[in-house]
This record gives C-alpha cells, sequence and structure tokens, in this order.
C-alpha cells in the first residue's frame, strides 16, 4: 500500500473526550472514529489490526477443534424468556420492537440462541463433544460508555459455546479453551493472565477472566508474582488430552490471581508470601465459564445416552473481546510518540519512508524496496507522500510498525539504506538488497 492512495486521516491534536492511551493513540491514528456513544466506525488502519486480530482467534479456535458459524445481530425475546433471563438480564440489553410489535433485541450475548440451533439439530450423544463459535457485533447499553472501544456500547467479540454428555468433559472443554485463549494472546505479543472471577449475569460457578495489567485497567486485580513469569511458549498440546489441558490448567491457575470480585484478602495473605503479591490493575480481554444445565435444561437441549435416557447437555461459553483487544494492545504496546505495535498484530509491519520524494536514485530504490518487500510476504506501507522528512517520521511513529526502512540519497551514495526497530529504537545501515533477508 502507498500512503498517497491511503485514506489515513492522523490527528496532530490530542482529541478532548480521550482519557487514556488506546482511545487517544487510535483518534490520532486514523484508526477510528466515533459515530455516538461508545460506537464507532473503523476506518482502513484500524479495520486492519480487527482483522489480524480475528485471524489469529479463528486459527487458534481451530487449532483447539472448534467450529465457525455466523448468528444474526438481531435476536427474538421468545428464546430469552424460555431461558428466563430475559427480564433478569438488566438495561444493558436494548430491547426493540419490529413493525409487528414483536419484541426483539440486539445480541449481548447468544447463549440462547446457540442452544436453540443445538437442539433443532443434535438428538445422541455420538454427536457430542462439539463446540461452535462465532465472531461477532454484540451490543450493550453501557451507562456511561468511555475510553474508546475499552467499553463501548457496540463491540466485536469471539464467542464460543461447547455442548458436552457430563461435567468430567465439560470441563475438559473449559479447560481446552484456556489452553487455546494463553496460545492466542501470547501470539498477539500479550501476558493474559487468567484471574477467578465473577461469573455475573451468564451464570455458573467455574469462570477465569484474562486480565492483562495496565495502569488504566477497569478491575483491580490481585495476584502472585510468580505467575507473570509463566509463558505457555511453542509446546504442543493435545487438546483431546484430558491430562494435558488439566495440567495447562493447574499451572496457570494454581497460584494465587483473582479480580476484587472474588479477592480474599485472608487467602491471600495465607497462599502468597509478602514478597510476592502484588495489587494492580488490569484489562478484561476475555473469560471462560462452565455452567452445567443452566440452559439446556429449561431449553429442552437433550441428548439420548447409550443406555437410552435422554439427559440435558452440559454447557459452557467462551469469549474474547476482539475490538477491546484492540485498545488494549495499544494499553500495553506504547510510548510518548505512538504506538508500537506487536509484529504478529501490526496493521503493517514495515514501513518505507522515501525522505526525498521526487530524487530520481531514492525513488528508484525506494520502488525497488517496496515490491521486493511485498514479493517476500511482507505487509508493506510505502510513504510515498510529497512531505518533508521529519513529519513522515511522525507519522510511521505514531502508527508504530515494527520496522522502517529510511531511503535517501545520502545513504544511497554508500549502497546503504537505514533499519530501525520501532520498539527499540535501534537502527543500522544495510544493502538495500539485504533488508527482506534480514527481516526474514
Amino acid at each position: 500500500m502507498r500512503l498517497s492512495r491511503y485514506f489515513l486521516p492522523v490527528l496532530k491534536e490530542t482529541p478532548s473526550e480521550a482519557q487514556i492511551a488506546s482511545h487517544r493513540l487510535m483518534l490520532r491514528a486514523g484508526m477510528i472514529k466515533q459515530a455516538s456513544a461508545g460506537i464507532y466506525s473503523w476506518l482502513p488502519l484500524g479495520y486492519k489490526v480487527l482483522r489480524k486480530i480475528e485471524t489469529i482467534i479463528h486459527e487458534e479456535q481451530a487449532r483447539a477443534g472448534h467450529l465457525p458459524v455466523l448468528m444474526p445481530t438481531i435476536q427474538s425475546s421468545d428464546l430469552w424468556q424460555e431461558s428466563g433471563r430475559y427480564d433478569a438480564y438488566g438495561p444493558e440489553m436494548l430491547r426493540i420492537r419490529d413493525r409487528h410489535e414483536r419484541d426483539m433485541l440486539f445480541t449481548p450475548t447468544a447463549e440462547e440462541l446457540i442452544t436453540d440451533i443445538f437442539r433443532a439439530h443434535v438428538a445422541s450423544y455420538k454427536d457430542l463433544p462439539l463446540t461452535l463459535y462465532q465472531i461477532q457485533w454484540k451490543f450493550r447499553d453501557e451507562i456511561r460508555p468511555r475510553f474508546g472501544v475499552m467499553r463501548g456500547r457496540e463491540f466485536y467479540m469471539k464467542d464460543g459455546y461447547n455442548f458436552d454428555l457430563t461435567k468430567e468433559d465439560a470441563l475438559h472443554a473449559y479447560n481446552r479453551h484456556l489452553v487455546s485463549y494463553l496460545r492466542t494472546y501470547e501470539r498477539m505479543g500479550l501476558q493474559a493472565i487468567p484471574m477467578r472471577a465473577d461469573s455475573g449475569p451468564i451464570g455458573g460457578d467455574d469462570t477465569h477472566e484474562f486480565l492483562v495489567l495496565a495502569e488504566t485497567g477497569e478491575s483491580e486485580v490481585f495476584y502472585d508474582s510468580e505467575i507473570t513469569e509463566l509463558k505457555f511458549g511453542a509446546r504442543e498440546i493435545d487438546y483431546d488430552s484430558h491430562d494435558q489441558c488439566r495440567a495447562v490448567l493447574e499451572e496457570f491457575t494454581s497460584r494465587y490471581a483473582r479480580t476484587d470480585e472474588t479477592h480474599d484478602e485472608a487467602v491471600f495473605a495465607e497462599r502468597v508470601p509478602e514478597a510476592r503479591r502484588r495489587q494492580a490493575r488490569g484489562i478484561e480481554v476475555g473469560q471462560i465459564f462452565y455452567f452445567g444445565t443452566k440452559y439446556s435444561e429449561p431449553m429442552g437441549a437433550t441428548v439420548q445416552t447409550p443406555d437410552g435416557k435422554s439427559v440435558p447437555v452440559h454447557m459452557g461459553s467462551h469469549g474474547i473481546g476482539v475490538s477491546r483487544l484492540a485498545g488494549a494492545l495499544i494499553e500495553a504496546n506504547h510510548d510518548e510518540r505512538g504506538i508500537v505495535w506487536p509484529w504478529e498484530v501490526a496493521p503493517f509491519q514495515v514501513g518505507i519512508v522515501n525522505v526525498k520524494q521526487g530524487d530520481a536514485t531514492a525513488d528508484a530504490a525506494s520502488e525497488g524496496l517496496y515490491k521486493a518487500l511485498t514479493a517476500a510476504g511482507f505487509d508493506v506501507l510505502y510513504d510515498d507522500r510529497e512531505e518533508r522528512a521529519g513529519a513522515k517520521f511522525a507519522t510511521m511513529d505514531l502508527i508504530g510498525l515494527p520496522k522502517r526502512v529510511t531511503v535517501g540519497p545520502r545513504g544511497l551514495e554508500k549502497g546503504v539504506v537505514e533499519l530501525t526497530d520501532r520498539r527499540t529504537g535501534e537502527s543500522e545501515e544495510i544493502k538495500p538488497e539485504l533488508v527482506a533477508e534480514r527481516l526474514s
């Protein structure tokens, strides 16, 4: 992509309504534009990040054996009346009425809808286990939407639902999701700590939230500092193995880590040495639940067992805030100049800056690099604008591309360009024909 043809409406001034870094930088970098309170349009740069996040989630869900579906954003209230949640959910649910005076709602979550799909098509234990998930827009009518995409009313979310014959099988699905989420977040360059949490309106006894530590987090968290040293890494896990998945759960949840809703000061003091006790703030980026037959029993989602009995299936739900992750990634990766994207979620991996647009040598070298890097499979943004060099560097720093290649007549006289790392600020001079190899 050439910047002269791209839609990147960067702002020089910080918008007055932006209170936290991610909101400020997403507006300044031309990633989003507010449409109304808590509702945003995603502009090309922001939308590209959203798709990068979504791709990683899809890949890790496929690795765990989960199947994608797509459900509507508008639901009938009938299913929610059936489950008993319609009146209990609260004012966060946007209730609407269609032209036939039927009560409808804008989806805040989809346990009822997915249970209805399941009961219509699955009747035997032989079709279990089954996990279906979607990545779809949701709406919760927050009383005070703030912090940009971190606490908006409309948000993009991955929500998955497992159906299992027994509680043991459903808890394996819970553990399997924990493993897949750890892999997902680490691939994005995030450390998301699983913490014992409250289930809220979803229900159920077993639930963990995944939180990224950040000063602007909405949750107060208490944890054993040892947990921040844990890494899932490149290990291979058999997702069908109950023992392997349970071992990962125990490794990552045996140390104390809780949100303020479930924090127990006495247990904290008893289990964690004083030198390792930490109190901080965290951003919730996902949550997993096991809730048994909470929905399957009232909605008649049953299967026939091997001995011919009809039993309600055991269920759980598992969510990742996709649009929220875009904000959380910035909260965890920024400096005074702008965003510092991790490689896998960066909208573009490499930025080329031609410091003397119109100079025949610099133009030719920049074009050659642009074609070579693109052919090598890199996502490249070439700043070919008629603009001063300082403004070009400022734009690249603001949008936070991991690598920058600076091309200018002075360096080309020596046969080199400059390769700069956005995170460390380190630069090196390198021959243009070696840049693709060095990045690889």
